[in-house]
């Protein structure tokens, strides 16, 4: 056997071993033997080499210090995109989602995978040169909204920046992969406070600036902090929300104009939210930081008796000058009750607009619009949708305020809203392409139903959404009644709507000077992946199902789809070395259109194919890629004797539900379905859910929040719900993922309507 093969080998019984014994929460990172050391000068980016935007190189996660994802390389083009095939892929040893795109400088490969590990390697052969894990603390894990994802990391004069996690800033040696230094980004840590890292930090002259998010729990309340790149030494840190009054004056002036734009009783115990989890951009000629923040906590404004008002800065764009003063902001969804973050990645350009050069900060934000901002300033320069919207009737061109249709209130009963949380654009970049002045935009066509829960037996969900919100596929009265009492049917909520319930996805290509949609191809899913654009005329997007596509960028035609057996949400990028250009992106599956208490599609690749995490690395004429082995089910353990106490078991639902279910689903999902528990497992159930026995492993401990007795509960109901699938698996193998795929299989290109304006 090769060491190729023998290195797989050891992953594969590794895995196994881990998924045996506790369930594969954080996995074991790959890391066979060290190969020969990088060149001496490793990552050796100034910010001459920055600015200048070198055409070989990938310096920032988005490319270039705008944050394009937009290349000039054009050897790979529309002639010859159909002969791309495999170059390398490199394992990360990991079952969970991947959301980051990697840096190459100077021939050599940076890239991150979960809790915040890192990865060099050749970038022309995918030789390991060094990896680095950061320990997180497993606890940290739990506080992961949609999975414990990594979105990248910043290269500087020979050091590169991370964020784990579990909120620690790590500053390693490019060279050798070793620790500089690292500081502790988060506020609160002793009392638990909510947070987690899964953005990538942003340079900023001499500063690493990093956020965090948190917005949908309880205690979180956003900010940014700045830290010197050569000390780790904190130089300051900018909040985006008030906090309670009653501890005495706000930490900023920019706070008190902000408090009089929260309703007085607030629950300040929520901490606010805002948190900025995403979207950073860095201006060096007006030495401007924009950031964009999350939405208020909790964004049910009528939890508490509240009534609401525009809760600034939450669901904002802000610019933050270099002493960590604000110098202006723009609130895209003023008094947010959908949860339509403004934390989508923010891009730079000059564009001519009405026959005038604007200096401008783009965002195809989560509520479905698409804003131009002035850069200085932080004027409305335009704000069209680019998807369908319910939620407003439009953006008033002289307050710049959206107006809120009165059907998107929730108050006196469930409403279905366009966007969905997942919002129109999520995070999965999207790409500015500078000749055509057009961005690529993954969106998503989607709604919920959200359901005023204050008053449910379900109640709140613990560190998920602070209101239950579906899409339409899963909205099911029938069986929902149980947790949410009687629901009307969809088609009584859609009544009036001009547009298709079903959840679909699309790539779009939207001319800013025009603000207009100038093609559109609807992709595999609604959740597929991020957006490269380059100067050969292609745009490329992986998708859920597996499919690595590349379009024209005039047209929209798909010209090239090469079967990678991996879904994919990341963006992809281009490089080139040796004179042989490359298309590399991180695969994997997860995040909040995933891990979120939904099976997978049966037509994803996760789900025939498995979820390992792959870097795979392509160029013209090399071979089909290799597919991973088909995904198999291990037969069914027998459970414990079934528990007779349908209260008990009817109490375990509720728990289940509000604390479990948006990591562990019933179904092949990315993490384990907890009806098909072992006996071992079974009996360490109390020690892993309230004494922490697999915290190391990234499964936290819950007795702060549940006393024995409702661990018992959440235990009964998992051992009946295991007996209802033996017993329905002895009738039908098809039975165990009966939900209707939340996706579409088309792929064809279709020329813009009306269909998703309101």
């Amino acid at each position: 056997m090769t060491k190729r093969g023998i290195d797989a080998l050891a992953r594969a019984l590794a895995a196994a071993m881990v998924a045996v014994l506790c369930g594969c929460h954080q996995d074991s990172a790959h890391a066979p033997p060290a190969a020969q050391a990088p060149p001496v000068k490793a990552a050796d980016l100034n910010a001459e080499r920055l600015a200048a935007g070198e055409p070989d190189q990938w310096l920032t996660p988005g490319r270039d210090a705008n944050g394009t994802y937009y290349s000039p390389l054009k050897d790979i083009n529309a002639g010859n995109v159909g002969k791309l095939g495999f170059a390398w892929d490199y394992h990360l040893g990991t079952n969970r989602g991947q959301q980051s795109t990697p840096l190459v400088i100077d021939g050599v490969m940076y890239a991150t995978s979960n809790f915040g590990r890192v990865y060099a390697l050749d970038a022309a052969s995918g030789k390991e040169l060094w990896t680095y894990d950061p320990h997180i603390d497993g606890q940290w894990a739990r506080y992961a909204c949609c999975d414990a994802v990594n979105r990248g990391l910043a290269a500087f004069e020979g050091r590169l920046y991370v964020g784990a996690l579990d909120g620690w800033l790590h500053a390693l040696d490019a060279r050798t992969g070793q620790m500089v230094w690292k500081v502790d980004t988060l506020i609160g840590r002793g009392e638990r406070k909510p947070y987690t890292v899964t953005g990538a930090p942003l340079l900023a002259g001499g500063l690493i600036i990093i956020g965090n998010a948190g917005s949908d729990f309880a205690g979180a309340r956003g900010y940014v902090s700045a830290y010197d790149l050569k000390s780790g030494e904190l130089r300051w840190r900018f909040f985006t929300v008030p906090r309670n009054p009653a501890e005495g004056a706000q930490d900023q002036p920019h706070l008190d104009a902000a408090l009089k734009t929260w309703d007085p009783r607030h629950r300040w115990d929520a901490g606010s939210g805002g948190t900025v989890w995403d979207g950073m951009a860095y201006d060096p000629a007006l030495k401007l930081v924009y950031i964009g923040t999350a939405n208020g906590a909790p964004y049910n404004s009528h939890l508490g008796g509240r009534h609401g008002g525009d809760e600034l800065y939450a669901a904002s764009i802000i610019a933050i000058r270099a002493d960590g003063s604000m110098a202006w902001y723009y609130q895209t969804t003023p008094g947010d009750r959908w949860d339509y973050d403004s934390t989508q990645k923010l891009v730079l350009a000059d564009v001519e607009l009405d026959g005038r050069l604007r200096h401008v900060v783009m965002q195809a934000a989560k509520n479905g619009f698409y804003y131009v901002l002035d850069r200085a300033s932080g004027e409305l320069l335009s704000a069209h949708n680019f998807a369908f919207v319910s939620w407003t009737r439009g953006i008033d061109a002289k307050t710049g305020r959206p107006v809120v249709d009165p059907s998107a209130s929730y108050d006196h009963g469930p409403a279905l809203l366009f966007p969905s949380e997942a919002g129109a654009h999520s995070w999965q970049p999207m790409a500015y392409d500078v000749k055509r002045r057009i961005t690529f935009i993954p969106v998503i066509e989607s709604g919920n139903v959200i359901v005023e829960a204050s008053d449910r037996r379900a109640g709140l969900v613990e560190g998920q959404f602070t209101t239950p919100a579906f899409p339409p596929e899963v909205y099911d009265p029938k069986s929902m009644r149980s947790l949410y009492g009687t629901l009307p049917p969809i088609s009584q909520l859609a009544r009036g709507m001009k547009t298709n319930t079903a959840s679909r996805g699309f790539l779009r290509a939207w001319s800013v000077p025009e603000h207009r949609v100038v093609w559109e191809a609807q992709t595999a899913t609604s959740w597929d992946g991020g957006v490269l654009a380059t100067a050969g005329g292609l745009v490329f997007q992986g998708d859920a199902n597996g499919s690595l596509n590349a379009y024209s960028s005039d047209t929209g035609e798909r010209l090239a789809s090469v079967a990678m057996g991996s879904s994919m949400m990341a963006a992809p990028m281009t490089y080139r070395v040796g004179g042989t250009q490359y298309i590399a992106i991180v695969a994997g599956y997860g995040g909040g259109g995933v891990i979120t208490g939904w099976p997978l599609d049966p037509a994803s690749a996760a789900y025939r194919y498995g979820n390992e995490g792959r870097l795979i690395v392509l160029k013209v004429g090399g071979p089909p890629p290799p597919l991973p082995a088909l995904r198999t089910d291990p037969p069914l353990p027998e459970p414990p004797a079934r528990p007779s106490d349908a209260r008990q078991i009817a109490a375990g639902e509720v728990l289940y539900n509000r604390f479990c279910s948006r990591c562990h689903v019933m179904g092949r999902g990315n993490l384990p379905d907890l009806r098909r528990m072992q006996a071992g497992t079974h009996a360490l159930f109390d020690s892993i859910v309230l004494g922490g026995a697999y915290v190391p492993k990234g499964m936290a401990r819950f007795d702060d929040v549940l006393s024995p007795a409702d661990a018992g509960a959440v235990h009964a109901y998992l051992i009946d719900q295991a007996w209802q699938l033996k017993q329905a698996s002895a009738s039908s193998q098809n039975s165990e993922n009966e939900r209707t795929p939340i996706s579409t299989r088309a792929t064809e290109r279709n020329r813009p309507g009306d269909r998703y304006r309101r």
